[in-house]
């Protein structure tokens, strides 16, 4: 299109010329821009490159708006979490470490246009975490954050939290702040920020995603959010189980047997605990019992 554009401009243009989506192209076509050389010779061309960037933002509206986008339907998991943020603060990337799913990770601003859903697996536990488009971009899905169990909110500076905080009223779902980028901070600034954090009586996990630091503690607290608990059970004389059953809290030993089988506790003989609501390794307990999280129980039947 020009003699002297830059090999990211002519690298930009070959994704365009191959990209099979309205929204595909449109990143093309915003990184063009941003790589079009800035003189005289090239304003028709950059002129051009904006408007067809207009027009092709104009008919991805009317698609959405006409229910014609490519967005599918959602499926709700039991237990939904929802990554919001504004634009190039990382959500692709923590969305890409902590599930299976591949999203498109760019500096380029926007790049996510639809919903992307992945699944994470905690200790044996899967939860469905899904990455919103931009909250400050016109591809915005309302309707996840009021459906959500959890969100996870996205920042890297303070006042984000509260201009996030607007868009939210109708939402019941717990929240917690992820302070993302905390690689950039010396210790000191880490602590400053821990402090003001706690002080503001946030529940707030800080990570990076360049360097992972946090994010074992986010999966717990992205667990912790939901109120369940994993037991484990056990058949006499054999290990426990390698995936938890997971109950609400409060739960019983009745109520994790009719988990199991419906009508399973009436052919309960004999019940043993393990773990931490046991007073000691391998007690014998009831049926009334109320379980703790980790906990294994063995049933012996009639």
């Amino acid at each position: 299109m020009t003699t002297n554009a830059s090999p990211f401009f002519n690298k930009a243009q070959e994704k365009f010329l191959a990209a099979e989506s309205d929204e595909e192209k449109i990143i093309c076509l915003k990184e063009m821009i941003k790589e079009c050389p800035k003189h005289k010779s090239s304003e028709n061309m950059l002129a051009n490159l904006r408007t067809r960037l207009k027009k092709l933002q104009e008919q991805a509206i009317k698609a959405k708006r006409s229910g014609k986008g490519t967005q599918v339907g959602i499926k709700k998991e039991d237990m939904q979490i929802v990554l919001i943020g504004k634009t190039n603060l990382g959500k692709s990337a923590l969305l890409n470490i902590l599930t299976n799913a591949q999203p498109k990770i760019s500096e380029i601003e926007f790049t996510t246009q639809k919903p992307i859903i992945g699944m994470m697996n905690f200790e044996g536990i899967n939860m469905q975490l899904i990455e919103n488009p931009a909250i400050d971009s016109e591809y915005f899905d309302k309707g996840l954050i009021n459906s959500a169990d959890t969100l996870l909110i996205i920042v890297d500076k303070i006042e984000e939290i509260q201009e996030i905080k607007k868009h939210l009223t109708k939402s019941q779902a717990k929240q917690i702040i992820v302070f993302n980028k905390v690689d950039k901070l010396t210790e000191n600034e880490k602590r400053k920020l821990n402090a003001t954090l706690k002080s503001k009586k946030y529940n707030f996990v800080l990570i990076s995603t360049k360097t992972k630091e946090g994010l074992e503690e986010l999966k717990n607290k992205i667990f912790q959010s939901f109120n369940k608990i994993r037991i484990y059970t056990k058949e006499p004389h054999k290990i426990k189980s390698q995936k938890p059953i997971i109950m609400k809290q409060n739960s019983s030993v009745q109520d994790i047997a009719e988990k199991i089988l419906k009508g399973f506790s009436k052919k309960v003989k004999e019940t043993k605990i393990w773990g931490p609501s046991s007073k000691f390794a391998g007690q014998k307990i009831g049926l009334k019992h109320k379980l703790k999280d980790l906990d294994v129980v063995e049933f012996r039947t009639r």
